[in-house]
Protein backbone atom coordinates (compact mmCIF):
# COMPACT_ATOMS: atom_id res chain seq x y z
CA UNK A 1 0.00 0.00 0.00
CA UNK A 2 1.21 3.48 -0.81
CA UNK A 3 0.08 6.88 0.38
CA UNK A 4 -1.45 9.32 -2.08
CA UNK A 5 -2.30 12.96 -1.73
CA UNK A 6 -5.58 14.05 -3.31
CA UNK A 7 -7.77 17.02 -4.07
CA UNK A 8 -11.47 16.25 -4.51
CA UNK A 9 -14.94 17.79 -4.40
CA UNK A 10 -17.55 16.61 -1.91
CA UNK A 11 -21.30 16.32 -2.42
CA UNK A 12 -21.79 20.03 -1.73
CA UNK A 13 -19.16 20.98 -4.27
CA UNK A 14 -16.55 21.97 -1.66
CA UNK A 15 -12.95 21.22 -2.63
CA UNK A 16 -11.13 19.17 0.01
CA UNK A 17 -7.55 17.88 0.23
CA UNK A 18 -5.90 15.09 2.15
CA UNK A 19 -4.06 11.77 1.93
CA UNK A 20 -5.30 8.23 1.37
CA UNK A 21 -3.70 4.75 1.35
CA UNK A 22 -4.21 2.60 -1.75
CA UNK A 23 -2.43 0.15 -4.04
CA UNK A 24 -2.16 2.65 -6.90
CA UNK A 25 -3.62 5.93 -8.14
CA UNK A 26 -6.63 4.27 -9.78
CA UNK A 27 -7.44 2.46 -6.58
CA UNK A 28 -7.06 5.71 -4.65
CA UNK A 29 -9.51 7.42 -7.00
CA UNK A 30 -11.95 4.52 -6.59
CA UNK A 31 -11.76 4.75 -2.80
CA UNK A 32 -12.44 8.49 -2.97
CA UNK A 33 -15.50 7.83 -5.10
CA UNK A 34 -16.71 5.25 -2.54
CA UNK A 35 -16.55 8.02 0.05
CA UNK A 36 -18.76 10.21 -2.13
CA UNK A 37 -15.91 12.42 -3.32
CA UNK A 38 -15.15 13.44 -6.88
CA UNK A 39 -11.36 13.11 -7.46
CA UNK A 40 -9.83 16.15 -9.09
CA UNK A 41 -6.15 15.31 -8.58
CA UNK A 42 -4.42 12.27 -7.11
CA UNK A 43 -0.66 11.90 -6.76
CA UNK A 44 1.95 10.05 -4.72
CA UNK A 45 2.55 11.72 -1.36
CA UNK A 46 6.36 11.50 -1.32
CA UNK A 47 8.99 14.02 -0.38
CA UNK A 48 10.41 13.96 -3.89
CA UNK A 49 7.05 14.46 -5.52
CA UNK A 50 7.25 17.22 -8.10
CA UNK A 51 3.49 17.54 -8.49
CA UNK A 52 0.19 15.72 -8.36
CA UNK A 53 -0.54 13.45 -11.29
CA UNK A 54 -3.95 14.11 -12.77
CA UNK A 55 -6.26 11.13 -12.32
CA UNK A 56 -9.69 12.40 -13.24
CA UNK A 57 -10.01 16.07 -14.02
CA UNK A 58 -7.15 18.00 -15.61
CA UNK A 59 -6.59 21.41 -14.09
CA UNK A 60 -8.54 24.17 -15.81
CA UNK A 61 -5.95 26.66 -16.98
CA UNK A 62 -5.37 28.81 -20.03
CA UNK A 63 -1.72 29.46 -19.17
CA UNK A 64 -0.59 26.45 -21.19
CA UNK A 65 0.89 27.18 -24.53
CA UNK A 66 -1.78 25.41 -26.48
CA UNK A 67 -4.60 26.19 -28.83
CA UNK A 68 -7.91 27.45 -27.46
CA UNK A 69 -9.50 24.14 -28.38
CA UNK A 70 -7.41 22.43 -25.70
CA UNK A 71 -8.67 24.85 -23.06
CA UNK A 72 -12.25 24.27 -24.17
CA UNK A 73 -11.64 20.53 -24.02
CA UNK A 74 -10.45 20.76 -20.42
CA UNK A 75 -13.50 22.83 -19.43
CA UNK A 76 -15.85 20.35 -21.13
CA UNK A 77 -14.12 17.38 -19.51
CA UNK A 78 -14.40 18.87 -16.04
CA UNK A 79 -18.00 19.99 -16.49
CA UNK A 80 -19.17 16.61 -17.79
CA UNK A 81 -17.44 14.79 -14.94
CA UNK A 82 -18.94 17.01 -12.24
CA UNK A 83 -22.46 16.87 -13.69
CA UNK A 84 -22.24 13.09 -14.16
CA UNK A 85 -21.31 12.83 -10.47
CA UNK A 86 -24.62 14.48 -9.58
CA UNK A 87 -23.47 17.99 -8.67
CA UNK A 88 -25.87 20.85 -9.48
CA UNK A 89 -24.99 23.07 -12.41
CA UNK A 90 -24.25 26.16 -10.31
CA UNK A 91 -22.00 24.24 -7.92
CA UNK A 92 -20.13 22.71 -10.85
CA UNK A 93 -19.54 26.12 -12.38
CA UNK A 94 -18.44 27.48 -9.01
CA UNK A 95 -15.87 24.69 -8.66
CA UNK A 96 -14.56 25.28 -12.18
CA UNK A 97 -14.24 28.97 -11.47
CA UNK A 98 -12.26 28.27 -8.29
CA UNK A 99 -10.00 25.77 -10.07
CA UNK A 100 -9.17 28.14 -12.91
CA UNK A 101 -5.67 29.57 -12.70
CA UNK A 102 -6.11 31.93 -15.65
CA UNK A 103 -7.80 35.27 -14.84
CA UNK A 104 -9.57 35.49 -18.22
CA UNK A 105 -11.05 31.99 -18.02
CA UNK A 106 -11.95 32.60 -14.38
CA UNK A 107 -13.85 35.72 -15.47
CA UNK A 108 -15.71 33.87 -18.25
CA UNK A 109 -16.77 30.99 -15.98
CA UNK A 110 -17.80 33.42 -13.23
CA UNK A 111 -19.96 35.39 -15.68
CA UNK A 112 -21.56 32.15 -16.90
CA UNK A 113 -22.30 31.21 -13.27
CA UNK A 114 -23.86 34.60 -12.58
CA UNK A 115 -25.97 34.35 -15.72
CA UNK A 116 -27.21 30.87 -14.71
CA UNK A 117 -28.03 32.10 -11.22
CA UNK A 118 -30.12 34.89 -12.76
CA UNK A 119 -32.33 32.27 -14.38
CA UNK A 120 -30.80 31.85 -17.84
CA UNK A 121 -30.08 28.44 -19.30
CA UNK A 122 -26.52 27.22 -19.66
CA UNK A 123 -26.77 27.46 -23.46
CA UNK A 124 -27.88 31.10 -23.27
CA UNK A 125 -25.07 31.85 -20.83
CA UNK A 126 -22.47 30.18 -23.06
CA UNK A 127 -23.83 32.04 -26.08
CA UNK A 128 -22.86 35.33 -24.40
CA UNK A 129 -19.20 34.36 -24.98
CA UNK A 130 -19.00 33.51 -28.70
CA UNK A 131 -15.21 33.83 -28.79
CA UNK A 132 -14.92 30.88 -26.41
CA UNK A 133 -17.99 28.78 -27.21
CA UNK A 134 -18.82 28.26 -30.89
CA UNK A 135 -22.41 27.82 -32.19
CA UNK A 136 -21.80 24.05 -32.41
CA UNK A 137 -21.04 23.94 -28.69
CA UNK A 138 -23.96 26.17 -27.68
CA UNK A 139 -26.53 24.30 -29.76
CA UNK A 140 -25.45 20.91 -28.46
CA UNK A 141 -25.69 22.17 -24.88
CA UNK A 142 -29.16 23.57 -25.64
CA UNK A 143 -30.26 20.19 -27.00
CA UNK A 144 -28.85 18.47 -23.91
CA UNK A 145 -30.72 20.81 -21.59
CA UNK A 146 -34.01 20.28 -23.44
CA UNK A 147 -33.58 16.50 -23.38
CA UNK A 148 -32.34 16.38 -19.79
CA UNK A 149 -29.09 14.68 -20.80
CA UNK A 150 -26.64 17.57 -20.44
CA UNK A 151 -23.91 15.40 -18.91
CA UNK A 152 -24.12 12.95 -21.82
CA UNK A 153 -24.03 15.75 -24.38
CA UNK A 154 -20.97 17.24 -22.71
CA UNK A 155 -19.33 13.81 -22.83
CA UNK A 156 -20.01 13.67 -26.59
CA UNK A 157 -18.64 17.18 -26.95
CA UNK A 158 -15.52 16.08 -25.14
CA UNK A 159 -15.11 13.15 -27.53
CA UNK A 160 -15.65 15.48 -30.49
CA UNK A 161 -13.09 18.01 -29.25
CA UNK A 162 -10.60 15.27 -28.38
CA UNK A 163 -10.83 13.76 -31.88
CA UNK A 164 -10.47 17.14 -33.57
CA UNK A 165 -7.56 18.16 -31.35
CA UNK A 166 -5.80 14.83 -31.80
CA UNK A 167 -6.05 15.01 -35.58
CA UNK A 168 -4.91 18.62 -35.63
CA UNK A 169 -1.94 17.79 -33.40
CA UNK A 170 -0.85 14.85 -35.55
CA UNK A 171 -1.00 16.93 -38.74
CA UNK A 172 1.00 19.73 -37.16
CA UNK A 173 3.59 17.32 -35.78
CA UNK A 174 4.01 15.70 -39.18
CA UNK A 175 4.65 19.09 -40.79
CA UNK A 176 7.24 20.28 -38.27
CA UNK A 177 10.26 18.60 -39.90
CA UNK A 178 9.46 19.71 -43.48
CA UNK A 179 8.94 23.28 -42.26
CA UNK A 180 12.28 23.21 -40.43
CA UNK A 181 14.01 21.87 -43.56
CA UNK A 182 12.48 24.65 -45.66
CA UNK A 183 13.53 27.36 -43.19
CA UNK A 184 17.07 26.01 -42.96
CA UNK A 185 17.39 25.76 -46.74
CA UNK A 186 16.10 29.30 -47.31
CA UNK A 187 18.33 30.62 -44.53
CA UNK A 188 21.41 28.92 -45.96
CA UNK A 189 20.79 30.29 -49.45
CA UNK A 190 20.13 33.78 -48.08
CA UNK A 191 23.42 33.75 -46.14
CA UNK A 192 25.30 32.58 -49.21
CA UNK A 193 23.81 35.28 -51.42
CA UNK A 194 24.01 38.21 -49.01
CA UNK A 195 27.17 37.47 -47.03
CA UNK A 196 29.44 34.94 -48.75
CA UNK A 197 29.09 35.90 -52.43
CA UNK A 198 29.82 39.63 -51.94
CA UNK A 199 33.28 38.71 -50.61
CA UNK A 200 34.00 36.79 -53.81
CA UNK A 201 32.58 39.60 -55.94
CA UNK A 202 35.50 41.86 -55.00
CA UNK A 203 38.02 39.20 -56.00
CA UNK A 204 36.26 38.56 -59.31
CA UNK A 205 36.10 42.30 -60.07
CA UNK A 206 39.86 42.72 -59.48
CA UNK A 207 40.63 39.78 -61.78
CA UNK A 208 38.94 41.47 -64.75
CA UNK A 209 38.08 38.11 -66.27
CA UNK A 210 34.77 37.25 -67.94
CA UNK A 211 32.85 35.07 -65.51
CA UNK A 212 30.65 32.08 -66.30
CA UNK A 213 26.97 32.82 -66.90
CA UNK A 214 25.87 31.04 -63.71
CA UNK A 215 28.30 33.11 -61.63
CA UNK A 216 27.14 36.38 -63.18
CA UNK A 217 23.54 35.39 -62.47
CA UNK A 218 24.27 34.68 -58.81
CA UNK A 219 26.27 37.88 -58.36
CA UNK A 220 23.46 39.88 -59.93
CA UNK A 221 20.93 38.20 -57.65
CA UNK A 222 23.15 38.83 -54.63
CA UNK A 223 23.54 42.50 -55.53
CA UNK A 224 19.77 42.86 -56.03
CA UNK A 225 19.02 41.26 -52.67
CA UNK A 226 21.45 43.54 -50.84
CA UNK A 227 20.40 46.71 -52.66
CA UNK A 228 16.67 46.20 -53.00
CA UNK A 229 15.79 43.95 -50.06
CA UNK A 230 13.27 46.53 -48.87
CA UNK A 231 11.52 46.50 -52.27
CA UNK A 232 11.31 42.69 -52.19
CA UNK A 233 9.78 42.74 -48.71
CA UNK A 234 7.36 45.46 -49.78
CA UNK A 235 6.36 43.50 -52.88
CA UNK A 236 5.72 40.34 -50.84
CA UNK A 237 3.68 42.34 -48.31
CA UNK A 238 1.60 43.96 -51.07
CA UNK A 239 0.97 40.58 -52.70
CA UNK A 240 -0.08 39.13 -49.35
CA UNK A 241 -2.47 42.04 -48.71
CA UNK A 242 -3.92 41.78 -52.22
CA UNK A 243 -4.37 38.02 -51.91
CA UNK A 244 -6.03 38.38 -48.51
CA UNK A 245 -8.39 41.04 -49.86
CA UNK A 246 -9.25 38.86 -52.86
CA UNK A 247 -10.01 35.79 -50.74
CA UNK A 248 -12.32 37.87 -48.54
CA UNK A 249 -14.56 38.74 -51.47
CA UNK A 250 -17.36 36.20 -52.16
CA UNK A 251 -16.14 35.43 -55.69
CA UNK A 252 -12.50 35.23 -54.65
CA UNK A 253 -13.21 33.00 -51.66
CA UNK A 254 -15.30 30.66 -53.82
CA UNK A 255 -12.58 30.35 -56.47
CA UNK A 256 -9.80 29.90 -53.90
CA UNK A 257 -11.68 27.25 -51.92
CA UNK A 258 -12.48 25.41 -55.14
CA UNK A 259 -8.84 25.61 -56.22
CA UNK A 260 -7.67 24.17 -52.92
CA UNK A 261 -9.86 21.10 -53.43
CA UNK A 262 -8.36 20.60 -56.92
CA UNK A 263 -4.70 21.04 -55.99
CA UNK A 264 -2.36 18.18 -56.79
CA UNK A 265 -1.83 15.94 -53.74
CA UNK A 266 -3.11 18.61 -51.29
CA UNK A 267 -6.61 18.76 -52.81
CA UNK A 268 -7.49 15.16 -52.03
CA UNK A 269 -6.19 15.57 -48.47
CA UNK A 270 -8.27 18.70 -47.90
CA UNK A 271 -11.34 16.99 -49.34
CA UNK A 272 -10.99 14.07 -46.93
CA UNK A 273 -10.39 16.45 -44.05
CA UNK A 274 -13.55 18.40 -44.93
CA UNK A 275 -15.61 15.21 -45.20
CA UNK A 276 -14.34 14.00 -41.81
CA UNK A 277 -15.19 17.33 -40.18
CA UNK A 278 -18.63 17.40 -41.81
CA UNK A 279 -19.47 13.84 -40.77
CA UNK A 280 -18.21 14.17 -37.19
CA UNK A 281 -19.95 17.48 -36.60
CA UNK A 282 -23.26 16.41 -38.11
CA UNK A 283 -23.17 13.01 -36.41
CA UNK A 284 -22.39 14.56 -33.01
CA UNK A 285 -25.20 17.08 -33.39
CA UNK A 286 -27.76 14.45 -34.43
CA UNK A 287 -26.75 12.14 -31.56
CA UNK A 288 -27.30 15.06 -29.18
CA UNK A 289 -30.85 15.63 -30.41
CA UNK A 290 -30.31 18.69 -32.62
CA UNK A 291 -32.86 18.73 -35.52
CA UNK A 292 -31.47 17.91 -38.96
CA UNK A 293 -32.00 21.30 -40.62
CA UNK A 294 -30.59 23.17 -37.64
CA UNK A 295 -27.64 20.77 -37.54
CA UNK A 296 -26.94 21.37 -41.23
CA UNK A 297 -26.93 25.13 -40.61
CA UNK A 298 -24.33 24.68 -37.89
CA UNK A 299 -22.21 22.34 -40.03
CA UNK A 300 -22.30 24.85 -42.87
CA UNK A 301 -21.07 27.62 -40.58
CA UNK A 302 -18.13 25.57 -39.28
CA UNK A 303 -17.17 23.90 -42.57
CA UNK A 304 -14.47 26.48 -43.37
CA UNK A 305 -14.89 26.00 -47.12
CA UNK A 306 -17.35 27.96 -49.28
CA UNK A 307 -17.63 25.14 -51.84
CA UNK A 308 -18.63 22.72 -49.08
CA UNK A 309 -21.00 25.30 -47.58
CA UNK A 310 -22.82 25.62 -50.92
CA UNK A 311 -23.00 21.84 -51.13
CA UNK A 312 -24.60 21.73 -47.68
CA UNK A 313 -27.14 24.33 -48.82
CA UNK A 314 -28.10 21.93 -51.64
CA UNK A 315 -28.42 19.14 -49.07
CA UNK A 316 -30.79 21.29 -47.01
CA UNK A 317 -33.01 21.79 -50.06
CA UNK A 318 -33.06 18.04 -50.63
CA UNK A 319 -33.82 17.28 -46.99
CA UNK A 320 -36.75 19.69 -47.01
CA UNK A 321 -38.06 17.89 -50.08
CA UNK A 322 -37.80 14.50 -48.38
CA UNK A 323 -34.77 13.25 -50.34
CA UNK A 324 -32.75 12.39 -47.25
CA UNK A 325 -29.07 13.24 -46.96
CA UNK A 326 -27.09 10.81 -49.13
CA UNK A 327 -28.85 11.60 -52.42
CA UNK A 328 -28.36 15.40 -52.23
CA UNK A 329 -24.76 14.86 -51.07
CA UNK A 330 -24.10 12.73 -54.13
CA UNK A 331 -25.38 15.48 -56.42
CA UNK A 332 -22.87 17.99 -55.04
CA UNK A 333 -19.86 16.09 -56.40
CA UNK A 334 -17.83 16.94 -53.31
CA UNK A 335 -18.16 13.78 -51.23
CA UNK A 336 -16.33 10.50 -52.06
CA UNK A 337 -18.45 7.49 -53.11
CA UNK A 338 -17.49 5.51 -49.99
CA UNK A 339 -18.77 8.24 -47.70
CA UNK A 340 -22.02 8.42 -49.66
CA UNK A 341 -22.52 4.66 -49.43
CA UNK A 342 -21.91 4.61 -45.67
CA UNK A 343 -24.31 7.53 -45.13
CA UNK A 344 -26.92 5.82 -47.30
CA UNK A 345 -26.64 2.66 -45.20
CA UNK A 346 -27.05 4.76 -42.05
CA UNK A 347 -30.26 6.27 -43.42
CA UNK A 348 -31.66 2.88 -44.41
CA UNK A 349 -30.95 1.35 -41.01
CA UNK A 350 -32.07 4.38 -39.00
CA UNK A 351 -28.59 4.87 -37.54
CA UNK A 352 -27.45 7.89 -39.49
CA UNK A 353 -25.77 9.54 -36.50
CA UNK A 354 -23.69 6.44 -35.71
CA UNK A 355 -22.74 5.93 -39.35
CA UNK A 356 -21.66 9.56 -39.68
CA UNK A 357 -19.30 9.13 -36.74
CA UNK A 358 -17.91 5.99 -38.38
CA UNK A 359 -17.40 7.93 -41.62
CA UNK A 360 -15.50 10.58 -39.64
CA UNK A 361 -13.32 7.96 -37.94
CA UNK A 362 -12.52 6.33 -41.28
CA UNK A 363 -11.55 9.55 -43.04
CA UNK A 364 -9.61 10.75 -40.01
CA UNK A 365 -7.46 7.64 -40.39
CA UNK A 366 -7.19 8.31 -44.13
CA UNK A 367 -6.02 11.86 -43.44
CA UNK A 368 -3.39 10.65 -40.96
CA UNK A 369 -2.12 8.04 -43.39
CA UNK A 370 -2.02 10.48 -46.30
CA UNK A 371 -0.22 13.13 -44.24
CA UNK A 372 2.43 10.55 -43.34
CA UNK A 373 2.81 9.59 -47.00
CA UNK A 374 3.09 13.20 -48.09
CA UNK A 375 5.64 14.10 -45.44
CA UNK A 376 7.69 11.00 -46.19
CA UNK A 377 7.72 12.14 -49.83
CA UNK A 378 8.24 15.81 -49.05
CA UNK A 379 11.27 15.37 -46.81
CA UNK A 380 13.61 13.83 -49.44
CA UNK A 381 12.30 16.27 -52.06
CA UNK A 382 13.16 19.23 -49.83
CA UNK A 383 16.57 17.77 -49.07
CA UNK A 384 17.20 17.21 -52.77
CA UNK A 385 16.07 20.69 -53.81
CA UNK A 386 18.08 22.34 -51.05
CA UNK A 387 21.14 20.30 -51.95
CA UNK A 388 20.80 21.16 -55.63
CA UNK A 389 20.51 24.89 -54.90
CA UNK A 390 23.52 24.91 -52.58
CA UNK A 391 25.50 22.78 -55.03
CA UNK A 392 24.62 25.21 -57.85
CA UNK A 393 25.94 28.14 -55.82
CA UNK A 394 29.12 26.34 -54.80
CA UNK A 395 29.87 25.04 -58.31
CA UNK A 396 29.26 28.47 -59.81
CA UNK A 397 31.79 29.99 -57.42
CA UNK A 398 34.34 27.26 -58.02
CA UNK A 399 33.99 27.54 -61.79
CA UNK A 400 34.68 31.28 -61.54
CA UNK A 401 37.69 30.67 -59.29
CA UNK A 402 39.07 28.07 -61.69
CA UNK A 403 38.63 30.43 -64.62
CA UNK A 404 40.65 33.08 -62.75
CA UNK A 405 43.39 30.62 -61.82
CA UNK A 406 43.72 29.57 -65.45
CA UNK A 407 44.58 33.11 -66.54
CA UNK A 408 48.04 33.36 -68.21
CA UNK A 409 50.62 34.90 -65.87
Amino acid sequence: MAQFQYRAADGDGKVVEGTIDAADMNAAAARLQERGLIPLKVGEATAKRTGLASISLPNLSLKRRGPKSRDLLVFTHEMSTLLAAGLPLDRSLSILSDLSENPEMKRVVSEILQSVQRGKSLAESLGEHPKVFAPLYVNMVRAGEVGGVLDQVLARLREYLESADELRGEVRSALVYPVILTIVALGSVTILLTYVLPKFATIFAQAGQALPLSTRFLLGLSDAMRSYWWAMILAVALLAVAFTHWTRTPAGRLRWDGLKLRMLLIGDLLRKLSVARFARTLGTLLRSGVPMLQALDIVRDVSGNVVLSKAIDQVKVGVRGGSGVSAPLGQTGVFPPLALQMISVGEETGRLDEMLVQVADYFDKEVRAQVKRLTSLLEPVLLLVGGVVVAFVVLSMFSAIFSINNLPM
